[in-house]
């Protein structure tokens, strides 16, 4: 296949699935009910942010699909997504701020990973997950408050 067309592809696929995450785990009267810190943005923005992002991670992987020698890399992109797909299921589905921090926790080591392992071979899809992983950051540090709030 052309490139622009496997492009496409991952980055499709990679938001429908974080759309299927998304829609399959809303938070609902639990998360509105718990305390959350002065720094907790307003739900409506993690759909628009995440939609972005999820964009960046399809492009991010298309990209080093194509690269030579990109078996460990892509071992390292697969970990971080499982953990990014377990995240919302443990946090809203089961309602479980610990289970989810200690998902969020190597899930951010896992994408600083993937950047530095891509860094020199790929900069490109480095550089795309560099907002990747501000936002898991940032979620991190509200995941970790909220635990401690609650």
């Amino acid at each position: 296949m052309r490139k622009p067309i496997v492009y496409g592809l991952f980055i499709i696929a990679s938001v429908a699935v974080g759309v299927i995450s998304g829609v399959s785990n809303i938070p609902g009267e639990w998360y509105q009910q718990l305390n959350k810190p002065f720094f907790n943005p307003p739900n409506w923005i993690f759909g628009p942010v995440w939609t972005v992002l999820y964009g960046m991670i399809g492009a991010a992987l298309a990209s080093t699909w194509y690269d030579q020698n990109n078996t460990r890399r892509l071992v390292v992109f697969a970990v971080q997504a499982v953990l990014n797909l377990l995240w919302s299921p443990a946090f809203f589905g089961m309602q479980n701020p610990v289970l989810g921090l200690t998902i969020i926790v190597p899930m951010l080591v896992f994408i600083l990973l993937f950047i530095a392992m891509s860094w020199r071979p790929n900069r490109t899809a480095a550089l795309l997950f560099v907002p990747y992983a501000l936002w898991v950051a940032f979620a991190t540090m509200l995941n970790l408050s909220i635990v401690m709030l609650n």
